[in-house]
């Protein structure tokens, strides 16, 4: 395990995470990884560990450029495992070094999980010397733990971003032009909408906070370091955190014996009729994360569910539960389905819809048993109108 050189004298240490394929329910089908750095100066910094599971190939890479117990400072960005998870070990093979955290959170979080090592606090400003360089300390609360914190170097430039700007995406590639840049977009997307979509008036207040900076490396958490599209990964950032949407529609649904996905395709094709590009998701083949990437810039979101027990089907309930942790915001809503006898669900989807914060833009469509094509024209029509 070798360390990589992002600049000289500082390496990127973390490790790769080839097979993950979940996070927190969030699938992450081209893996992770977890990020942390090494700055060589007079005192020698760790920026972030590692999964606890990696923590063998932490301590590999960082020993490919040091002997650990030579580390000096520690800085621990966020309490969460995935990040802070190789502390004790590390804190064991670092006997002289001490852990930074932000104050009170960053602080209280390391002590409750991992006991007493050798923590000190640090606030808004606070600069760390290290010889040549220095870091400065950034906490951005609720992006997204109450704990979390970037470091900015300004001799390097460099913003150690810990979750903001990240993805999961395993590479052997380290920077942002020596992978495809759609793709990393796209799995930042991802990340911003299953994770930090509810955070959007935090995202707001870390990026005026850091306007000022000349930032020309952003170093992740996870992911790929940013240094060629800065200004595309901060752009997509601002809009993300204005709910900024798109003349796009996001099509949802279940369905029992047909009859609900006829009235799925049949509202997805007229939004293309009306020009709005539409995206189609039948919910039992198809990973909430994945939906809630389109969900995020799309100003519409059509919903159904047939009845079944008096209820909306168990899959399009997951779905609306976890729209509505993720609190989206500038969006218009639908409830469509069909049903047999009792017909409660499409009132239950509409209902979890307002929850959720959307605004009800047409009539719920509820249909009894199998919709005729007089029915489905209606739809269309009443589509064409809205």
């Amino acid at each position: 395990m070798q360390a990589v050189k992002i600049r000289e004298g500082i390496y990127w240490v973390g490790a790769i995470d080839w097979n993950m394929r979940s996070f927190h329910g969030y699938a992450t089908g081209r893996g992770s990884t977890y990020n942390a750095y090494l700055i060589l100066d007079d005192k020698i910094t760790l920026i972030d560990t590692v999964k606890e599971p990696f923590k063998e190939e932490l301590l590999a890479r960082i020993s490919s450029v040091i002997d650990p117990s030579s580390i000096d400072y520690i800085v621990s960005s966020h309490v969460e495992p995935d990040h802070s998870g190789a502390l004790p070990f590390m804190a064991e093979h670092c006997p002289k070094a001490t852990i930074f955290t932000s104050m009170p959170q960053g602080l209280k979080g390391l002590m409750n999980r991992y006991g007493v090592l050798k923590y000190q606090g640090v606030k808004a400003g606070e600069i760390l010397r290290l010889g040549k360089r220095t870091l400065q300390f950034l906490p951005v609360p609720m992006l997204h733990w109450p704990d979390s914190m970037v470091t900015y170097c300004p001799e390097e430039k460099i913003l150690f971003s810990n979750d903001a700007f990240g993805e999961h995406y395993a590479t052997s590639r380290r920077f942002d032009d020596e992978n495809d840049l759609p793709t990393i977009l796209f799995e930042a997307q991802k990340y911003y909408a299953n994770i930090l979509m509810l955070y959007g008036m935090q995202a707001q207040k870390a990026l005026k906070a850091l306007a000022p900076f000349d930032i020309e490396m952003i170093a992740t958490g996870h992911g790929i370091i940013w240094r060629k599209y800065i200004k595309e990964i901060l752009g997509c950032y601002q809009k993300w955190s204005t709910h900024t949407v798109e003349e796009r529609a996001v099509v949802v649904y279940d369905s029992m014996w047909g009859s609900t996905e006829k009235m799925a395709r049949c509202i997805a094709e007229a939004f293309q009729q009306k020009g709005i590009p539409a995206e189609f998701y039948d919910i039992k083949k198809n990973e909430l994360s994945d939906i809630m990437t389109d969900v995020l810039t799309a100003k519409y979101l059509a919903v159904g569910s047939p009845t079944i027990n008096n209820q909306m089907m168990p899959t399009i309930a997951a779905f609306l539960c976890y729209l509505q942790g993720l609190a989206p915001k500038n969006h218009q809503a639908f409830a469509f389905g069909s049903f047999g006898w009792g017909g409660q669900s499409i009132q239950q989807v509409e209902t979890a819809l307002k929850q959720a914060g959307c605004t009800i833009c047409h009539d719920k469509v509820r249909l009894q048993n199998k919709p005729s094509d007089e029915d489905l024209q209606e739809i269309t029509q009443s589509i064409l109108n809205m």
